[in-house]
């Protein structure tokens, strides 16, 4: 596959970079659907991140959890690759290809509404690049530490631009206090080039503790100071739309109360994964569909 010019270049410099973005965030800003208004759509261009609070009615969240936990017990103890275990553990972190492998969740993927405000903001129809359910149970659930998403993805899978976004519904309630989702607003508006040549097979270790594509301190510095850190909050059945390459990340979960969510990631069929940018070869169908 012939492979397009980069033009947002990572480890491949000794020095990590900022890097201005060269793309869109909105891609239609003349509205074509009903569940969001200007206004919403003028935050999410300018913060990089929506958050709708109890988009989902009571009794889908009631389903929601029921089909997570049977998710959570059909996955204990598995040998399938879709499913990552926590660092040094053996409770499950995330389960994989969900929007394939699993009816609900399938189903879930295709929400008629999410659909229609994911094509108003990436301007063009869309297909699942990756879809997982990430556990964090109480007292024992792991962080993930600050990252772009779209750093791994042009890194190691090949998207060539930034037009893709990531919806995450919230299976059990977040809070302040279980490990919420933080975001830096207008950090998308910066690419932070990372230092460090991709390892064969990196995606083996980095699904469960990341080390490669981390933003070194001093950028992240810089962008907290110019947007701050927010923390989107709300009950079960809220949705948190963000922009592929805001920064972003969570804390450890050392409070009783379990979180989990639903993690799917909408690329514009306008932007096709080439090979991967900085990486040996694409990471597996299960993690980047291609």
């Amino acid at each position: 596959m012939k492979q397009l010019v980069d033009v947002y270049p990572t480890r491949k410099s000794s020095e990590p970079a900022l890097l201005e973005r060269k793309d869109p965030v909105v891609y239609q800003s003349r509205l074509n659907q009903s569940e969001i208004g200007t206004d919403e759509l003028s935050f999410y261009e300018q913060n990089g991140y929506l958050f709708l609070e109890s988009f989902f009615q009571e009794e889908e969240v009631e389903e929601f959890k029921q089909e997570t936990k049977r998710l959570l017990t059909e996955s204990r103890g598995s040998d399938r690759p879709e499913v990552i275990l926590e660092p040094e553990g053996e409770e499950v972190r995330s389960v994989f290809a969900v929007h394939k492998d699993d009816v609900f969740f399938q189903k879930l993927a295709n929400s008629p509404r999410l659909l229609a405000i994911v094509k108003q903001i990436l301007g063009s129809d869309v297909y699942i690049h990756q879809s997982r359910i990430n556990f964090k149970p109480g007292f024992t659930g792991k962080e993930f530490y600050w990252h772009s998403d779209f750093e791994t993805w042009h890194a190691e899978d090949g998207m060539p631009r930034m037009r893709a976004l990531s919806c995450s519904i919230a299976l059990e309630d977040n809070n302040i206090y279980n490990g919420a989702l933080m975001i830096i607003p207008g950090s998308h508006q910066w690419f932070v080039s990372c230092v460090g040549e991709t390892p064969e097979d990196h995606f083996k270790d980095s699904l469960r503790r990341q080390e490669y594509g981390v933003p070194d301190q001093e950028s992240l510095t810089k962008l907290v100071q110019q947007g701050g850190i927010n923390m989107p909050t709300g009950k079960a059945g809220s949705v948190l739309l963000f922009d592929c390459n805001v920064m972003h990340g969570s804390s450890a979960n050392i409070s009783p109360y379990p979180r989990s969510n639903a993690f799917f990631v909408y690329n514009s069929v306008e932007n096709k994964l080439e090979d991967p940018f900085a990486s040996q070869k694409p990471r597996p169908d299960y993690i980047a569909t291609r």
